[in-house]
């Protein structure tokens, strides 16, 4: 039976080499030999898939104009999960890239029926303003709202004379009740992706979208559609990484909707501390079992903390992941471990946001 994968959908897809072979990723390992200093996340094959990101590096290295474009959609609290995104375009960031940044209003409308003003507020208070924090540098940034973008909403439209309904219902499974909204906001996604490189803003160049696998198709329809267009746009067809999506601390797929699952970065210390007590892990039912047989890291949502986020050191990593496997390590003093680190990590944080909530507040004033 065909993998489906949406970028609506709740669900982690289990079976990374299977969505590769089937949807005609590569291995981004492959090119982790031409990168003097990957990040970590690359290193450590969090992002593991791509489609033709040789030609990013190829401009980053010349020097020459690249773009990474990304999003975000205002819907709920800004959570760990989302700073993965933001560690990679402050790396993109320190390499030249060009970088824009949609705030997907109109998703967040069709897609969660979030009113226009509240995914504004959403934007500045949960978004924006932790994205300064995080060190991001917004100034040398791109960023627009999809409802107040004419470009976007007007390329939506003539990119959609060449696609058909057969074809998107293909792609993302809409049903029968599916509302037109819905149904047309893929065209927006693609003219997001697309519209850099009109001549009034970058011209044709190389272009990179880092996304999570769910957000494939929304890719696989803008390269599509790219093609159909070389003529009127000449248009370079917009290259690809993929990360792993980062599990929720309930083994679910993390989601602001879903508190338990996820630490928010205005979490408090008392919350983080009960969210990493409470997380799944690979461990034993007790410990002297984990003692004697040890854990299973790669089941654990604590763990996976320190890979994405805790732990940058990549022999520190190692040494973790085999004092759990051999029992050096019990769960309990693993989540103490955890918690001290990203207390300290938000504490720090928060302090930073203090500062940048002002001046989001102006960007978006300037933009909206």
């Amino acid at each position: 039976m065909p993998i489906r994968i949406d970028p609506w959908s709740a669900a982690i897809p289990k079976d990374y080499a299977k969505l590769m072979e089937e949807f005609g990723i590569e291995p981004f390992e492959s090119l982790l030999d031409r990168m003097p200093k990957p990040h970590h996340l690359m290193r450590r094959r969090v992002i593991f898939g791509h489609r033709d990101f040789g030609r990013v590096l190829d401009a980053m290295f010349a020097h020459k104009k690249f773009v990474v474009m990304t999003g975000l959609m205002p819907s709920g609290r800004m959570h760990i999960g989302h700073k993965l995104v933001i560690d990679q375009l402050i790396w993109y960031q320190e390499r030249g890239a060009n970088i824009y940044l949609c705030v997907a209003d109109l998703e967040a409308y069709s897609a969660r029926d979030v009113p226009f003003e509240e995914a504004r507020r959403l934007a500045v208070d949960e978004y924006l303003t932790n994205y300064l924090a995080l060190g991001l540098n917004l100034d040398k940034c791109n960023v627009y709202f999809q409802s107040r973008s004419d470009a976007v909403r007007h390329l939506a439209y003539m990119l959609a004379k060449k696609v058909n309904f057969s074809e998107t219902r293909a792609i993302y499974g809409f049903a029968g009740n599916s509302n037109i909204a819905h149904i047309f906001y893929p065209m927006v996604d693609v003219a997001d992706i697309l519209h850099p490189q009109l001549r009034e803003f970058e011209g044709p160049c190389p272009t990179v979208v880092p996304v999570g696998v769910d957000q494939d198709p929304h890719i696989r329809l803008a390269r599509d559609v790219a093609a159909r267009f070389q003529r009127e746009f000449g248009f370079i067809l917009p290259s690809s990484t993929y990360h792993r999506l980062m599990p929720g601390l309930t083994g679910e797929k993390m989601s602001s909707s879903k508190p338990e699952t996820a630490i928010f970065l205005t979490d408090s210390p008392e919350q983080v501390e009960r969210k990493i007590r409470d997380a799944f892990t690979g461990g034993q039912p007790t410990a002297d079992e984990q003692r004697n047989l040890g854990g299973d890291p790669d089941k654990c949502t604590v763990y996976k903390l320190y890979v994405y986020h805790l732990m940058p050191n990549d022999e520190k990593l190692l040494d973790l992941r085999e004092a759990c496997k051999s029992g050096a390590i019990i769960c309990g003093d693993c989540k103490l471990r955890a918690i001290e680190l990203m207390t300290k990590f938000l504490k720090a944080h928060q302090a930073k946001r203090k500062s940048t909530e002002a001046k989001a507040k102006k960007l978006v004033e300037k933009v909206y």
